[in-house]
Order: structure tokens, then C-alpha cells, then sequence
């Protein structure tokens, strides 16, 4: 077996979630990696969605945003944003929505605005773009972030994006109707929400992490399933597939896309 980083261990065990019938729609960064590699893998017939309004993309490397040309270039069709969001996202036609984090509490509630205070924040961060509607349209929700003190904290600066508000039925009590976040995917473990509480807890650690590691980049006190797993170690083919995505990006980034 080959040796893998932290990083690796996350975006792979991400990409194993994914089934070959979802509609996803993708965030930038660490879940585009993750939907690329479960599309290279696993789920070669999943529909991959970008907000920029491409449908069925299959990026040849990771995009650098939502604009990047080669979503459009790689799609079966690409519609106008508003198409994207009030027929495909508002009509409940994507199972899956993939979101990364600046901060997230333990209910999943995300913020990607502002470190701070609003008006006077310490970091002004991208902001929500279409994460809030994806937040509570999408059929559920996957987030992939990883652990530290500054991101996993017990109450965000700002809500972006809703996860599961207060816990417990709030979702409900504000007339959404979609899952919210089910899974938290991180480079120490899975996290999933207590069927009652909603509260984030530890059902899977990767091989080399530890219950004291996960504790210590985790702003509240962590909870454990009945049943801890260790999570499945990545095959030289989950590895070979994202390295290889992640060599052909870093080419194409640096102008040495047609060396590669």
C-alpha cells in the first residue's frame, strides 16, 4: 500500500460517498477534488453541476472557480444561472450538494463571510455565493473541511449557510424540507448528525489520527458513535486517480498543460 497524506485520506474518503446516480452540485476546492475523483472512480455516470451553470461536467483538471473555462468546455450543456438555480437547485432535481467551510459548528451551520465582527471584521472572507441556496435545496448536504481549532468552532462569526440551525428540528420548524447536512467528511475522521440532536459525531477516524487530535482541533467537546471504524485506508487506485488529477491540474495552472 501506498503511503497517503492526511489531505488524501479526506478527499478520497469524500469520494467514496457519492453514488453513481447522483446529481451533485460542486463546491470549489477540496469537494470539486472529490466529485472528480469519485467520477474517475467509482460513479463514472454521476452528474456533476457547477454554479456557474454547467450540467455534466468533466474536467479534465480541477477548476480554479466556478468560471474556469474548462467546466464549459467539458459539459453536456451549460444554462443561464438563473436556469441553474430556480429550475435544476429550487426544483429539487440534485441530490448532493458538496460545500467546503471558513468555520462550521457542530450543528453545521457554515460561515464563509466574515472572520469577526461584521462591521469591523479581522478577515473578509469569499462569502456565500450560491452555498445558502445550495444549503437547503439540495436533497443533502456533504461538507469536507479540514480539523482545526479556527474552523471547527462552538459558534460561527456569521451563517452563510445553514446546516441544522439550533439542532434538533429547527429545519424543520422554518419550513425546509431537505435533509441538510448528513455527512462531514475532515483529515482525522467521518462525522455524522445524531438522528435527534443533529449534532456532529464521530463515526469513522482515518488510520494514524487519534481521539486526543481530533479533540484538540475541535472547538467543542467531541461525541463518538456507539461503534468507532477505522476508516478504509486508500487503494493504489483512489491515490493513483488523484494524484495523477491533481499533476495534470498543477500543469494546466502553470501553463504546461500540453507538456503534461
Amino acid at each position: 500500500m501506498t503511503d497517503f497524506t492526511p489531505d488524501e485520506m479526506m478527499t478520497i474518503a469524500a469520494a467514496r460517498q457519492l453514488r453513481n446516480d447522483d446529481v451533485c452540485f460542486v463546491g470549489i476546492g477540496a469537494p470539486s477534488a472529490a466529485c472528480n475523483v469519485a467520477r474517475l472512480t467509482h460513479a463514472p455516470d454521476i452528474t456533476l453541476i457547477y454554479e456557474s451553470g454547467t450540467i455534466g461536467t468533466s474536467p479534465e483538471v480541477l477548476p480554479l472557480s466556478i468560471g474556469d473555462g474548462e467546466l464549459c468546455e467539458t459539459a453536456l450543456t451549460t444554462v443561464g444561472v438563473p436556469e441553474m438555480f430556480r429550475y435544476w437547485l429550487m426544483g429539487g432535481r440534485i441530490s448532493v450538494g458538496f460545500l467546503g467551510a471558513a468555520q462550521l459548528d457542530r450543528f453545521g451551520n457554515i460561515n464563509t463571510t466574515v472572520i469577526g465582527d461584521y462591521h469591523n471584521p479581522k478577515v473578509r472572507l469569499p462569502g456565500g455565493g450560491g452555498a445558502p441556496e445550495i444549503a437547503t435545496s439540495c436533497g443533502e448536504i456533504y461538507i469536507t473541511l479540514k480539523q482545526a481549532p479556527r474552523s471547527m468552532v462552538s459558534k460561527i462569526d456569521f451563517f452563510t449557510s445553514f446546516g441544522h440551525g439550533e439542532g434538533g428540528d429547527h429545519r424543520q420548524r422554518l419550513g425546509i424540507k431537505t435533509k441538510g447536512p448528513t455527512l462531514l467528511i475532515t483529515d482525522l475522521a467521518i462525522w455524522r448528525p445524531d438522528p435527534e440532536t443533529k449534532e456532529f459525531v464521530v463515526h469513522s477516524i482515518h488510520r494514524g489520527a487519534t481521539k486526543e487530535m481530533i479533540q484538540e482541533t475541535c472547538g467543542w467537546t467531541v461525541r463518538y458513535a456507539d461503534n468507532v471504524d477505522e476508516t478504509p485506508v486508500p487503494t493504489d487506485d483512489e491515490l493513483g486517480t488523484l494524484r495523477d488529477l491533481q499533476a495534470r491540474t498543477t500543469a494546466a495552472h502553470s501553463g504546461k498543460r500540453d507538456a503534461a
